[in-house]
């Protein structure tokens, strides 16, 4: 907040001292030309840092340059020299020119400025009211399919649960399980997207290695990816990092998630990492029926539902969580096609110095 109040102020200012140093140059130019110009000609310099002025400062400023030039000029130029005389009717004009010069300008700056300000404000209105519709119309899509599972499994189970197998009941009980994890993870991350967008996330860093963050994620994914070959290719000797290991471990499992639901079973899903010059590198990559190029550009934009075949990327914001996640912590994520078909998924993370161990400090020393 207080950065916010100080800044038309430090602006102000910075007008009043371009307005200063602009008045002096004016002067300096204008003993350089008094030899050959006539003072109408010098006048007419002065004239130029009060536009200057007004159209890149405020009024005050403009106001300000137009003073000062006005008594520069008088006292420096207009005999007697050394003595300010504003009874002469002529340069009374000249002041009253460069004043209406200078609030004319101002007055269409501000004007131009609030006009910005306002299709700024309607614009970013109606980007938020375009959300809110995207958003209510991919949750209540996306939410309808396991609301109807869940409201028929639960039916049959309080009506004829009696009557059923076991077998068939715990069939129908997994199914609602499953279908109220798909919505609570769905609403998650509409959570999780708003806590971003507002700002309201504070990043918890620490050192850590890239297996140490991949290897949990891989175990919770297993009944996901049970159905793909996993290949990882995570070198143990890469450098730490200084991540939010719960966000990275959030990023590694939306890629591997998307990467399962778009591509058919028995597809090779490959999770690698390697070190660049300032960077780890990660990359997951599929050989499934890929993306045309044309999606690729706004993949990771917020609500932008990939459908490939007959799948579904839900709400359309697992991409959207990635992309914000790696810039939280410095990085690019990009998507590209694979030369044998599929997509690659590739993100980088900045590699810090990691401090040294209390023994190798010891060791280092002479």
């Amino acid at each position: 907040m207080r950065e916010h109040t100080n800044t038309p102020r430090l602006q102000a200012w910075h007008g009043y001292l371009a307005a200063l140093l602009a008045a002096l140059a004016c002067t300096f130019a204008g003993y350089a030309m008094q030899p050959r110009f006539d003072l109408v000609n010098i006048a007419m310099v002065y004239m130029l840092p009060v536009v200057g002025i007004a159209l890149l400062s405020s009024r005050g400023a403009a106001i300000f340059s137009a003073a000062l030039s006005v008594i520069l000029f008088d006292v420096l130029f207009v005999p007697p020299v050394g003595v300010l005389n504003i009874e002469d009717a002529q340069y009374l004009l000249t002041f009253t020119v460069m004043l209406a010069v200078g609030l004319a300008i101002s007055s269409l700056r501000e004007r131009a400025r609030l006009e910005e300000t306002g299709r700024i404000n309607h614009a970013i209105e109606a980007e938020r009211e375009r959300m809110r519709s995207t958003l209510l119309a991919s949750i209540s899509h996306d939410l309808r399919t396991p609301l109807s599972v869940m409201v028929g499994a639960s039916s049959s189970l309080a009506e004829h649960g009696e009557q059923m197998p076991a077998a068939e009941r715990s069939a129908l009980a997994l199914s609602v399980s499953r279908q109220a994890q798909a919505m609570a993870e769905q609403t998650e991350k509409v959570l999780q997207m708003t806590r971003f967008e507002l700002g309201d996330l504070e990043l918890h860093r620490d050192w850590n290695s890239v297996a140490e963050i991949a290897g949990p994620v891989l175990l919770r994914l297993r009944e996901a990816l049970a159905q793909h070959r996993l290949l990882t290719d995570i070198p143990g000797d890469l450098p730490l990092l200084r991540v939010d290991a719960p966000l990275i471990a959030q990023l590694i499992g939306n890629l591997l998630e998307n990467a399962a639901r778009h591509t058919p079973p028995g597809t090779v899903i490959q999770l690698g990492a390697r070190k660049l010059e300032q960077f780890i590198e990660v990359t997951v990559e599929d050989n499934g029926p890929g993306l045309p190029e044309a999606a690729l550009a706004g993949l990771f934009d917020r609500f932008r539902e990939q459908r490939i075949g007959n799948t579904s990327g839900g709400v359309g914001l697992g991409l959207a969580i990635c992309r914000t996640i790696v810039k939280l912590h410095g990085g690019e994520i990009s998507a590209s096609p694979r030369a044998g078909g599929g997509t690659r998924f590739t993100f980088t993370l900045p590699a810090e110095a990691a401090p040294q161990a209390p023994a190798e400090q010891e060791s280092a020393q002479p």
